[in-house]
C-alpha cells in the first residue's frame, strides 16, 4: 500500500536499517518484514538510478537542440532502463559511422527517395549522385552509402527494437557448440557440445555453465532467432518484422531488391548482435541473481544452524603428514590449550596421540570434540571414538563439522589480531572448535564466498554477491541478537546501525572499562551517537547487567511501556521476566499509546515471556557409519545418514563422511513434483539417503531420498 511504501522510504532515507524497521517500526510500515523491505529498497535504488539517467539523457538531447515535445513525453514515460536507452539510441554520441559519413557525402536524399518511392530505379537515381560528388566513386558506393543511412535509422527505432525483443523473448533459442579440437580439453562441458533450448526457459545453472564454457574458449554460444526454420533457410522472421514495421512490401518494383538487402543487413549486421548481447546479458543477469539467491539461502541456513552452546570444546583440524592440530576453547571461545599429534601415516603415533587426547580432555574438562571434515577426518574421527570408548567417565561427544573457510580465516588479518601469538596452522583448529559452539559468531569472520555453499558463485557479479551476502549476515546476526560483552568485532560490525569502526570502538571500550553493565553505556563509546544507538541497542544483549531488560530484545525506547506493565501487574521487574502465568493474563491493547501500537506491545509481552530467545533450532548431529570412510566403501543400495552441505536449483549435496559429497537430484527427493529443492531440504539438515550410483574415477556419487527406489 502507498502508505506502507511512503513510511518505509522515509525511514530508509532517515538512515534506519531494514532490520531495525522490520523489528521496531511495525506500526509505521504496517508490519512489512525484512524480505518485503529489502525488495522495496532494491526497487527504490533502481528507480532513483533510472531518474538520474533520465535527467542526463534529457540534458544531452537538449544540448544537441534536438528535443521535441513528443520525444520528451516518450522519455518521461519510459518505465525501465532498456526502454529509456532505446529512445536515446539515435541521439547517443557515437564514433563516426558509415551512415554518418554517407550523410556528410550528401546521400541522405537518395536513401529517402528509394525508401519513399520503390518504383524508382536505384541505379539511375544513384548515377545522379556519382556525377554531383567526385568522392562517390560509382553507383555501388552511392547505394551502399544510402543503405548504411537506412540501416542505422532502422536499427535505432525504439518501437522496432521493442517488437524484435518481444519476438525473440517468445521464440528464440540459445545454442551452444564445442569449438573444433576442444573436445578433450573441455570434456566437463560435454552436455553442451551440441545443445539448444528455449532462451526464456533455460535454468540458471545451465546458462551459467554455457557462458563459463564460452569464456574458457571451449564453447561457441549463439542466439538462434529462428529455431523452427530449416538449416538451409537463411531468412529470418525478424527481417519480416523490420519490413512490416516500415511498411516495406516486396512486389517486384525496381527498388524492392535493394530495400530487401537493407532489411537483411539491418537485421544481420546491426540488430542481431545487439539483441544477442542484450538478451544474453538479461539471461546472465537473471541467472546470476538466481545463483546469488541460492548462495544467500544456503548461507542463511548455515549461519542459523543450531549452536552446541557454551561448552568446553576441543577442535581437531585433521591432517595426515602434517599432523592433527588441536585447540581447546572455553565456553566463551577463549583458547585454553593447543597441541599437534601425529596419529596417521607416515608417523603412525596412534597410542601416543590417544594418550595426549585423553590427558587434554581430563585436564580441561572437555565436553565436545569438533572434528573438521577435510583430509584425514574419518581417520581422526576413529581416533576420537577410540579415546571416548576408553574413557567413558569423560562424558565427551564428538561431531564432524564443515571446515570450509577455516584456512581462509587462519591466514586473515582478523585471525592475526584475535590470535596474534598462535601459529597459522593452529588457528584453523580454534575456528573448528568455535564454529561448533556458535556457527553464526564464527562464520561471520570468514569471507562468505570462502564458505562454499553456492552455485557458480565465481561466475557472478562479485559486488552484487557481496551485497546480497552481507544483508543475509545482517539479518541472521540481528535475528539472533549479540552479547555485547563476549562478541568479536567481526560479529558486532553486522549489528544494525554499526560498522567496522564502531564495532572496534566498542571492543576497545570494553577492553579499557570492563564489561558493559547497561545499554546506555554504549553512548560513551567513541563516535557512537544517538542514531547508531537507536538502530543497534535492541539487538545487543547484556547478560547479568544492572537492568534485566538489557538482556532482552525489548528496545530501550520501550522501557516505559514495560514499566507501565510492571505497575499494572503489581510485580517486581525481575519477577515479571519469564513469568508466563502473569504475562498470559495481560491484554496488549490495555498498554497501547500514541507512540507504541498493538504489534509492538504484543512483541514486548512475548519477549518478556522468553527474553533473548534464540530462533535457531535445537542442536543435533548426524551419525556416519564407521565402516564407510571412502568412495570405495559405498555400495549401491546402502542407506546412510548424512548432512546436507549445499542446496542448488537442481538438487542437494549430502556429506556422508567419504570426503566427496553426493548429489540428490531434485527428481530423487520425493515422489511429488517440486520446483525448488528447498521445499524439501536446507543446508545443515540431517537426512537419510540411499546410494544409487558410485563413479570412483570421476569422484561422483548419486543418492536418492526416495527409499522405495
Amino acid at each position: 500500500q502507498a502508505q506502507q511504501v511512503q513510511a518505509a522510504v522515509k525511514l530508509l532515507d532517515e538512515g534506519s536499517t531494514v532490520t531495525f524497521i522490520a523489528r521496531y517500526r511495525k506500526e509505521a510500515t504496517n508490519g512489512l518484514d525484512n524480505i518485503a523491505l529489502r525488495k522495496l529498497e532494491q526497487r527504490l535504488t533502481y528507480l532513483r538510478d533510472l531518474e538520474d539517467r533520465r535527467k542526463v539523457i534529457i540534458k544531452s538531447i537538449e544540448e544537441q537542440e534536438k528535443m521535441t515535445p513528443q520525444l520528451k513525453s516518450s522519455l518521461l514515460g519510459a518505465e525501465n532502463k532498456t526502454e529509456l536507452e532505446d529512445i536515446y539510441l539515435p541521439f547517443k554520441p557515437k564514433r563516426r559511422t558509415k551512415g554518418q559519413i554517407a550523410i556528410e557525402l550528401g546521400l541522405e536524399p537518395l536513401a529517402n527517395a528509394l525508401f519513399d518511392n520503390p518504383q524508382l530505379d536505384p541505379e539511375s537515381e544513384a548515377q545522379t549522385f556519382v556525377k554531383e560528388n567526385a568522392e562517390i566513386a560509382d553507383t555501388k558506393a552511392a547505394l551502399d552509402g544510402a543503405k548504411y543511412i537506412l540501416m542505422e535509422r532502422f536499427a535505432e527505432d525504439a518501437q522496432l527494437l521493442q517488437k524484435i525483443r518481444q519476438h525473440l523473448n517468445k521464440h528464440a533459442h540459445i545454442k551452444s557448440q564445442v569449438i573444433a579440437g576442444k573436445e578433450n580439453e573441455g570434456s566437463k562441458y560435454k552436455d553442451y557440445f551440441s545443445h539448444t533450448e528455449f532462451l526464456k526457459k533455460i535454468p540458471s545453472h545451465r546458462s551459467l555453465a554455457m557462458f563459463r564454457g564460452r569464456n574458457e574458449s571451449i564453447l561457441q554460444v549463439s542466439l538462434d532467432a529462428d529455431p523452427e526454420k530449416d538449416e538451409g533457410d537463411r531468412s529470418s522472421y525478424c527481417e519480416q518484422i523490420i519490413a512490416e514495421h516500415f511498411n516495406i512490401k516486396f512486389a517486384n518494383r525496381p527498388a524492392d531488391t535493394w530495400l530487401a538487402s537493407v532489411v537483411q543487413w539491418t537485421w544481420r549486421v546491426k540488430t542481431m548482435l545487439h539483441m544477442e548481447n542484450e538478451l544474453f546479458g538479461a539471461v546472465r543477469e537473471q541467472a546470476e541473481q538466481d545463483a546469488i539467491n541460492v548462495f544467500a539461502k544456503n548461507l542463511n541456513d548455515l549461519l542459523m544452524a543450531a549452536p552446541a552452546g557454551p561448552k568446553v570444546t576441543m577442535g581437531l583440524d585433521p591432517g595426515l603428514r602434517t599432523g592433527v592440530k588441536i585447540a581447546i576453547v572455553d565456553p566463551t571461545g577463549k583458547v585454553l590449550a593447543t597441541a599437534t599429534i601425529f596419529p596417521h601415516v607416515p608417523q603412525n603415533q596412534w597410542d601416543k596421540s590417544l594418550r595426549t587426547l585423553s590427558t587434554l580432555c581430563k585436564q580441561h574438562k572437555v565436553q565436545l570434540i569438533s572434528i573438521g571434515n577435510g583430509t584425514g577426518s574419518r581417520e581422526t574421527d576413529k581416533l576420537a571414538a577410540e579415546m571416548i570408548k576408553a574413557n567413558p567417565d569423560l562424558g565427551v561427544s564428538k561431531i564432524i563439522v564443515s571446515e570450509a573457510g577455516a584456512s581462509v580465516y587462519s591466514a586473515s588479518e582478523l585471525a592475526s589480531n584475535e590470535l596474534p601469538d598462535m601459529d597459522v596452522s593452529l588457528r584453523g583448529a580454534v575456528s573448528i572448535a568455535r564454529r561448533l559452539q556458535d556457527p553464526l559468531a564464527e562464520l561471520v569472520k570468514i569471507e562468505p564466498k570462502a564458505i562454499g555453499v553456492g552455485q557458480y558463485q565465481h561466475d557472478v557479479s562479485q559486488s552484487n554477491l557481496g551485497k546480497s551476502l552481507s544483508t543475509v549476515i545482517e539479518d541472521c546476526v540481528n535475528a539472533v541478537g549479540v552479547d555485547i560483552n563476549t562478541a568479536s568485532g567481526a560479529l558486532l560490525s553486522h549489528v544494525s546501525g554499526l560498522n567496522r569502526t564502531l564495532a572496534n570502538n566498542i571492543v576497545s571500550y570494553r577492553d579499557q572499562h570492563g564489561a558493559f553493565k547497561r545499554r546506555k553505556s554504549l553512548l560513551s563509546v567513541d563516535r557512537l551517537g544517538p542514531k547508531a544507538y537507536e538502530q543497534a541497542a535492541g539487538f545487543l544483549r547484556i547478560m547479568g547487567g544492572d537492568d534485566p531488560l538489557d538482556a532482552s530484545a525489548v528496545h530501550p525506547e520501550a522501557y516505559p511501556v514495560v514499566n507501565s506493565i510492571v505497575d499494572h501487574a503489581r510485580i517486581a521487574m525481575n519477577d515479571i521476566v519469564g513469568n508466563t502465568e502473569v504475562l498470559q493474563k495481560l491484554k496488549p491493547e490495555d498498554f497501547v499509546t500514541d507512540s507504541f501500537g498493538l504489534p509492538t506491545i504484543t512483541d514486548i509481552i512475548s519477549e518478556l515471556d522468553k527474553p533473548g530467545r534464540d530462533p535457531r533450532p535445537e542442536f543435533k548431529t548426524a551419525n556416519f557409519k564407521d565402516d564407510v570412510q571412502s568412495l570405495k566403501d559405498l555400495k549401491v543400495g546402502m542407506i546412510l545418514e548424512g548432512v546436507v552441505s549445499n542446496v542448488a536449483n537442481f538438487g542437494a549435496f549430502v556429506d556422508v563422511g567419504v570426503h566427496q559429497d553426493g548429489l540428490v537430484h531434485i527428481s530423487a527427493m520425493t515422489d511429488k513434483f517440486i520446483a525448488d529443492p528447498r521445499d524439501i531440504v536446507k543446508t545443515g539438515d540431517i537426512d537419510k539417503v540411499k546410494v544409487m550410483e558410485v563413479d570412483v574415477e570421476r569422484k561422483r556419487v548419486s543418492f536418492t531420498m526416495r527409499m522405495g527406489d
